[in-house]
Order: structure tokens, then C-alpha cells, then sequence
């Protein structure tokens, strides 16, 4: 879809075949939309399926063990409750985002539908980043002050480790994100920007 030369041949057509081409435009860009949205909201399923499938091949039973002896058993379980519900909070946004993109749709509607569902999986990421970092600096800190024999070189060196550690895996799973929902949005990007050419030649 190249808008620029459409603009072109505009300019030298008949009213009538104006506001077919336009259409055309506008139905290509809401079908390629609509399938990127709906493949945010597959992607979603299909990654919280994963990702919990994984608890099958832990054994949990020593897992709460050792959150039991840095006093996070607690902690642990509300953070999963929160967790689950936010995940299930976005995996309903994805499912109403696609839902809602509707053929009646006008220019300025279906590109502010395509910004929410931008706002939407940008906002997932940052929860799961957030998640990840809080889990891990509340594990560390339990850790150290679960062995008060430490002295303050071996608490620093500890500090060094740990963050750094962290660092990479923010880094593994930003960079995860970005190739799993980068590239729709890339393209859902692409389709914001040829529809607002083709608002701007209404």
C-alpha cells in the first residue's frame, strides 16, 4: 500500500473512483489491524499458558520450602494473587481491543483503537518488568538478612552479583518482549501512519 502514489493519481481522477480507492485503503488497513491485534491477543494466551505450564516441572513443595526460610512464603503468595489477576486484567484488554475494532469503524476511530492497543501491550511489558524486578530485589534482600554472618565486603560483593544477574535477565526479557510483540507493532505502527496520510487527504 503506497498512499504517496494513490495521493498522486488523486489528483487526476473522477470523484467516484476518489472515494473507492479511498476505501480500499481504509479496508486493507483495518484487515491488516485487526489480524496484528488479534495475534497481540493469541500471543498473550499463549505465553501465559507457557509460562504457567512451566510450575509442572518445579518442584514447589522445595520451592516454598526455601521461601518459608526467608520469611516470603506470604509475600510470595499475594504477589502471584496480584499478578494473576493484572495478567488476566491484560489478557482481557487484548481480547476487547480486537474485539472492538469494528468495520463501521471511521478513520480517526480505528486509529485511536490502534493507539490504546499500543498503550496496551506497552503497558504489559512494563508490568512484567516491574513484576520481575520487585520478586527478585525482595528475594535478594531476604537472602542477605536470612544470613546475618555476612560481613559488609561479602553483603557488597552479594549486591554487585545480584544486580548485575538481574540486569541481564530485565535485558533477556526485555529483548524477549520485544521480538515477541515488536514486530506486530511495528506493523501496527506502519498502519497508524497510512491511515493518518489517509485522514489527512479527507
Amino acid at each position: 500500500m503506497d498512499l504517496d502514489k494513490y495521493k498522486k493519481a488523486w489528483d487526476n481522477q473522477p470523484k467516484e473512483t476518489d472515494t473507492v480507492s479511498k476505501v480500499d485503503i481504509y479496508k486493507m488497513a483495518h484487515s491488516k489491524s485487526s489480524s496484528i491485534v488479534k495475534w497481540i491477543f493469541i500471543i498473550g494466551i499463549l505465553e501465559f499458558l507457557i509460562l504457567n505450564s512451566m510450575y509442572l516441572f518445579i518442584d514447589m513443595d522445595e520451592t516454598n520450602k526455601e521461601y518459608e526460610k526467608l520469611g516470603l512464603s506470604e509475600f510470595m503468595i499475594y504477589s502471584q494473587v496480584i499478578a494473576y489477576l493484572i495478567l488476566l486484567y491484560f489478557l482481557v484488554m487484548f481480547y476487547l481491543n480486537y474485539k472492538n475494532i469494528s468495520v463501521t469503524d471511521s478513520t480517526k476511530q480505528l486509529m485511536s483503537k490502534i493507539v490504546k492497543t499500543r498503550k496496551t501491550v506497552k503497558y504489559y511489558v512494563l508490568f512484567n518488568l516491574l513484576f520481575m524486578f520487585i520478586v527478585a530485589i525482595s528475594v535478594s534482600i531476604a537472602s542477605v538478612k536470612s544470613q546475618p554472618e555476612l560481613n559488609s565486603s561479602q553483603i557488597l560483593v552479594f549486591v554487585l552479583i545480584t544486580t548485575f544477574i538481574l540486569l541481564v535477565l530485565l535485558a533477556l526479557l526485555w529483548l524477549f518482549y520485544q521480538l515477541l510483540y515488536g514486530i506486530l507493532l511495528k506493523k501496527l505502527n506502519k498502519n497508524y501512519k497510512e491511515l493518518t496520510k489517509l485522514e489527512e487527504l479527507n
